[in-house]
């Protein structure tokens, strides 16, 4: 299917629930959060429900731009509550499709990195860019879902696609050496070696906590290779030790899921890996953040 084009004719009762996967897809892209970009969606078909069919000549089109529009509302008030988060914020995760990063754009568009990035831009700025680039909507059919002219838009994408392009890092889907790159990790970790674990980190490896405020959790990233291994040697002597763990796939990496003997979830840990090092480490703690990771989310563009 073409990146951008309309499906075609579809049956109106129908087109909300068989447009569902990209409309997640683009409202989670905007706001970082699948319990939110489940809200955007509700609000967005209540809207349709009332809409006239017989006027919409494009549903596809049509929804994107109430999600859009929703998903930037919602977005502008998201963002007071998340200055004053407790300690690091970060997105909420969500459990991807083994494949998923066969499309490598979606792909890097929903990792934790490129997430991050999009948090420093503003709503309008997000929204322009996630739709152009990752989407492939031109700046006329944006500017009509911002409610913005062309030439202003343009002027956005131009600002937008600059900010990005300085912050963004090198995506490296998850692959065979990643997962290798993971168990060597692991093993490093449960033997309690430090200097092995520290091979296997990246020297300007990063680790970030999100505990919400509500359960413990690192409240600043941490930096460094015997920084990060001092730190997570420490968690393994504090009981995650004793954890199941169970390999999935979380925003199209790698990532370790941690629970407690009697099965509760303890966290989410997404994985960055470039080459035959982890570049980055994204530990999810916040409970609220995880009541629904174990639901598999289809994302479509």
């Amino acid at each position: 299917m073409t990146v951008g084009a309309e499906t075609g004719p579809m049956d109106d009762a129908d087109a909300f629930d068989e447009l569902r996967p990209l409309l997640f897809t683009i409202a989670y892209e905007l706001l970082g959060s699948a319990a939110d970009a489940e809200d955007v969606l509700q609000d967005s078909y209540l809207r349709w429900q009332g809409v006239d069919r017989t006027q919409v000549e494009h549903p596809r089109a049509y929804l994107t731009q109430i999600v859009t529009r929703q998903a930037l509302n919602h977005l502008r008030t998201v963002r007071r509550r998340r200055e004053e988060y407790v300690g690091s914020w970060l997105p909420e995760p969500i459990r991807t499709e083994s494949d998923a990063s066969h499309d490598v754009l979606l792909a890097e568009s929903v990792s934790m990195a490129m997430l991050l990035v999009l948090e420093t831009l503003g709503p309008t700025e997000r929204a322009v860019f996630v739709l152009s680039e990752v989407f492939g909507h031109s700046m006329v059919e944006i500017a009509a879902m911002v409610g913005k002219s062309d030439a202003t838009v343009r002027q956005i994408a131009h600002r937008a696609r600059a900010h990005v392009r300085e912050r963004r890092k090198r995506f490296e889907p998850d692959s065979e050496t990643s997962r290798a790159v993971i168990g060597t990790f692991l093993q490093a970790a449960q033997t309690g070696d430090v200097q092995a674990l520290m091979d296997v980190l990246a020297p300007d490896v990063v680790q970030i906590s999100d505990g919400g405020g509500k359960v413990t959790a690192a409240r600043r990233p941490i930096i460094g290779a015997r920084q990060v291994a001092v730190f997570l040697l420490g968690l393994v002597r504090k009981g995650v030790a004793d954890m199941n763990i169970e390999f999935g796939t979380y925003n199209a990496l790698p990532a370790l899921l941690l629970s407690a003997p009697d099965g509760q979830l303890d966290s989410v840990l997404m994985i960055e890996v470039s080459g035959d090092r982890i570049a980055a480490l994204y530990a999810v703690r916040n409970p609220d953040k995880l009541r629904s990771v174990e639901r598999t989310r289809v994302l479509v563009r």
